[in-house]
């Protein structure tokens, strides 16, 4: 009875000091970023460039371009539903798609050491290609539209998520695997129970990176001839125009997506991983 107490005392303590040091933390990054802003409008206004403007002319284009639209349309503008919403369904999509095939792919590579030791060196190598660099590849398969787009996400985000997916599977506790087969589990419980549990963590890690990396090369499918939206195309638009306020409002936007992304991410990964990090905490001196 006292070692389940002390070990509930010892929780809490955990929960309390990770809540408290959270808050410090997102106060002191808002303090960080209301400065450099200031800092940010204070140089631009003194500077005068034509090529910099100050936040606050950006953000002015960003309202009129984007979010002085009626209330029924929650404030978007039609170029906010004609731009916005189609690269983040672009996004979102090829997203998906490419998570999906990392984490199934991942498994079973991870699961086979044949399989690993087989494929390792070729997906290292594929890995290793820069993206942009098989876009006339993916020109050729799909030609340009959304279906190039798609693809082109879906390849660009897999290896992360593949990757740490297989490193997972393979670190699964052997004295685990052990004693599941011991108690004789089918192939699919050992899998949901133990494997995928195990897996998580570095799984995770895959997908954030590929979240970002999605959000990127969402942009750079829309720079390409044949894209007729998305924020990536509205500003090649507005650089065509010389519209620089409109060029910077574009690359604010893509930073505060990243941002409230990573974030909802975040959030997710602490639901799912709690018992990670509650762990992690325990276990520390």
């Amino acid at each position: 009875m006292r070692r389940s107490g002390a070990r509930t005392a010892r929780r809490r303590e955990v929960g309390t000091t990770m809540r408290l040091r959270g808050v410090r933390t997102a106060a002191f990054r808002w303090v960080v970023l209301l400065v450099l802003v200031l800092v940010w409008e204070a140089v631009t206004r003194l500077a005068g460039s034509t090529f910099f403007p100050p936040p606050s002319a950006i953000v002015l284009r960003m309202h009129t371009m984007w979010f002085s639209g009626p209330i029924g349309t929650l404030f978007l503008t039609d170029a906010a539903v004609e731009n916005i919403l189609p690269s983040l369904g672009r996004m979102a999509a090829g997203f998906a798609g490419g998570a999906l095939a990392g984490v199934v792919i991942g498994l079973a590579v991870g699961l086979s050491a044949s399989a690993y030791d087989y494929l390792d060196g070729v997906l290292q190598f594929l890995r290793a290609i820069p993206p942009p660099a098989l876009v006339t590849v993916f020109l050729v398969l799909f030609g340009f539209g959304l279906r190039m787009q798609l693809a082109f996400i879906m390849f660009s985000i897999v290896w992360p998520v593949l990757l740490n997916t297989a490193d997972g599977a393979r670190s699964v506790e052997p004295l685990h695997l052990q004693t599941c087969q011991s108690f004789r589990l089918s192939r699919a419980e050992l899998l949901l129970r133990v494997v995928v549990p195990s897996t998580l963590p570095k799984m995770f890690a895959g997908l954030r990176l590929a979240l970002s990396l999605s959000l990127i090369v969402m942009v750079f499918s829309e720079l390409l001839p044949g894209t007729t939206n998305g924020i990536g195309f509205q500003i090649t638009d507005a650089y065509s125009t010389f519209d620089l306020p409109g060029i910077w409002a574009g690359i604010v936007l893509l930073g505060v997506l990243g941002y409230v992304l990573n974030e909802l991410f975040l959030v997710v990964e602490r639901r799912m991983l709690g018992w990670h990090h509650t762990a992690q905490q325990l276990a520390a001196p």
